[in-house]
């Protein structure tokens, strides 16, 4: 600390005095405020499976341990105050593992992970069920060789000390009490069966910790659960006091976090492709505001040297990628382990499709087929140039893009994985549709202007995209199906045929109140009461004829206006949604609701 004497303070005149102490007081209060209005920064992962290496994805081909070490190394530089947890799921083998290829390799995998979370610093793991797919001695051998900690309070090692598994840990934060606790899944009582551990019922394991926890003044309590995400939901209901939930054992594509009363639930990226990050500001020993971000393992992040150090090089040729070339992979698993590669072999790929299309996406179908086919080279055909007529006449072709393979797949290993889906057109392998899409269908006329749109009002974005699309004025088809004359299905079974029978029955009485009928029961589809979906009548009526709808929906009237209502969905295949058709003539599927200016972007181009 730079200290002026007092006597050289005193020389200086009353102004010049007050001045230089309203600035160091200023200076002072700037200075404690940092000290208290610190981030925490949360790292998380979960599900990884041991995935040493960047996925083989068609696109973004993300991921890889040593990829993540730079980056939360990085993380840490920037912010000290960083927990890095996991909820399980690290080990190799088992039935999530698509990389898995025999024990030994898998052990070796498992240990290989295991080291580099240590060189990551990992703060806290929970044991998911994964982690016994080599037994329990492997798993405590590897894990008395490391510093890490592993949680689950639900798990007891009978006669063991010290204890195999800490129920949780206490980490000291920016001046804050974290507790972690970690909890797994009864399934793992299969993959443990006569080991000496005793399985507690997770509720119950989990309700103790949280009260132990409070004894020693936690401020924010962290649950890194691997019991799956439904019993996630039943458990934060039972058990108060979980300010933020990492889940595992999931794999389901949600949003990447959801708040729950007081619990943020957060959701890791599978095989480790993407690192999540919380953001915390903590107030008053709560979380005042908070931001979650996945983010990506791409090639633009340097591989950490020191997790290379003690990563072979390949386990399989699975991990030999070059572009144009087939790898091979020698002395897998070891250090010792390479690649070798040699040029592949050319594969020709001709894609017709329209000079003009809005949604004409090839890029997917062709990222896959790199993977097949190493030396694939690609070509396009502009329909309705003249070869591609001939070519859509000859082969008798109804839809684009079509993908069309010279016959010299046939020597290469990538066609057994392929040929279930290719059927033979001349002297070429097309793609069969159904798996590699539909963009345009060429046989159906141009409608400019027509908007169709095929939904679920059971789908839980039903509600917003209704009201993303009210302005585009789409004409509506429920996915349901008739299997049997009068008989119709829905995926979510009876109660959803029986609101889209009376959802045509709206739309034939009361076309104006359609759209704000279904909207309004897309947005409260898990009530019956679906006349306060119905808004005041026409006519001078006070309220619509509840009776005639009904009337409608329970007889044949509503079985013939759902059968046409639903006749275009037959006629194209459309069995999910949402789904739009443009024109009469372009076809595509979205994930969610899209933003509105990117959907007028398509429609326009």
């Amino acid at each position: 600390m730079f200290v002026i004497p007092l006597s050289r303070l005193n020389r200086q005149t009353g102004k010049q005095a007050n001045k230089f102490i309203l600035f160091t007081l200023y200076f002072s209060i700037l200075c404690c405020n940092s000290v208290f209005a610190k981030e925490i920064t949360i790292l998380y992962t979960g599900e990884t499976h041991a995935m040493l290496y960047p996925c083989n994805c068609p696109k973004e081909l993300d991921g890889g341990i040593a990829r993540r070490a730079t980056l939360i190394k990085e993380l840490r530089r920037e912010n000290p105050n960083t927990l890095v947890l996991d909820s399980g799921g690290f080990f190799s083998g088992g039935l999530q593992d698509e990389y898995t290829q025999n024990t030994a390799l898998d052990m070796q995998r498992a240990r290989v992970n295991l080291k580099a979370m240590e060189l990551m610093q990992y703060d806290a793991l929970a044991i998911g069920d994964d982690e016994f797919n080599f037994g329990r001695e492997f798993l405590q051998d590897n894990m008395m060789k490391t510093n890490l900690a592993f949680l689950s309070c639900n798990i007891s090692d009978t006669g063991k000390k010290p204890a195999l598994f800490r129920p949780y840990v206490i980490k000291e934060v920016a001046g804050k009490k974290i507790g972690i606790i970690g909890v797994t899944t009864l399934l793992a009582m299969q993959k443990a069966s006569a080991s000496g551990l005793k399985f507690i019922e997770p509720r119950l394991a989990v309700k103790q910790a949280v009260s132990e926890l409070k004894k020693n003044n936690v401020n924010i309590i962290v649950l890194l659960s691997h019991l799956g995400e439904s019993e996630d939901l039943n458990l934060i209901k039972d058990v108060e006091g979980i300010d933020i939930l990492i889940v595992g054992h999931s794999r389901a594509k949600e949003d990447l976090s959801t708040k729950i009363g007081r619990t943020l639930i957060l959701r890791p990226s599978w095989q480790g492709r993407r690192l999540g990050k919380l953001s915390l500001n903590i107030e008053n020993n709560k979380i005042k505001d908070y931001k979650v971000e996945q983010l990506r393992l791409s090639d633009k992040v340097a591989s950490d040297k020191e997790v290379l150090s003690i990563l072979p090089s390949c386990f399989s040729d699975a991990n030999c990628k070059k572009t144009g070339f087939i790898g091979t992979c020698q002395e897998a698993g070891s250090l010792n382990s390479q690649c070798l590669y040699q040029a592949a072999p050319k594969v020709s790929l001709s894609i017709i499709t329209p000079k003009e299309c809005r949604i004409c996406n090839t890029e997917k179908i062709i990222s896959y087929l790199n993977t097949q086919f190493p030396g694939l080279i690609v070509s396009y055909l502009y329909y309705p140039e003249t070869k591609p007529k001939k070519l859509i006449k000859d082969f008798n072709i109804s839809v684009l893009p079509a993908y069309l393979l010279g016959k010299e797949i046939e020597k290469e290993k990538g066609f057994d994985n392929l040929k279930e889906n290719l059927e033979i057109k001349g002297d070429f392998y097309m793609l069969k549709a159904q798996f590699s899409g539909i963009g345009y269908y060429l046989e159906r006329k141009s409608i400019k202007g027509r908007l169709d749109l095929f939904i679920s009002l059971y789908d839980k974005n039903a509600s917003a995209l209704l009201d993303m699309l009210k302005e585009f004025n789409p004409i509506v088809h429920f996915l349901a199906v008739e299997k049997t004359k009068g008989n119709f299905e829905a995926k979510d079974g009876n109660l959803e045929v029986e609101e889209y029978l009376r959802s045509v029955c709206v739309q034939k009485y009361y076309p104006a109140n359609f759209w704000d009928y279904i909207s309004c029961r897309g947005k409260f589809i898990n009530t019956s009461w679906w006349q306060d979906c119905l808004p005041a009548g026409q006519a001078g009526l006070d309220k619509l004829d509840t009776d005639k709808i009904s009337m409608c929906a329970r007889g044949e009237e509503g079985k013939e206006l759902l059968r046409r209502n639903i006749g275009l969905n037959n006629e194209l295949q459309v069995m999910s949604g949402p789904a739009y058709l443009l024109d009469n003539q372009e076809i595509f599927g979205s994930q969610g609701v899209p933003a509105k200016e990117e959907f007028k972007k398509i429609i326009k181009r």
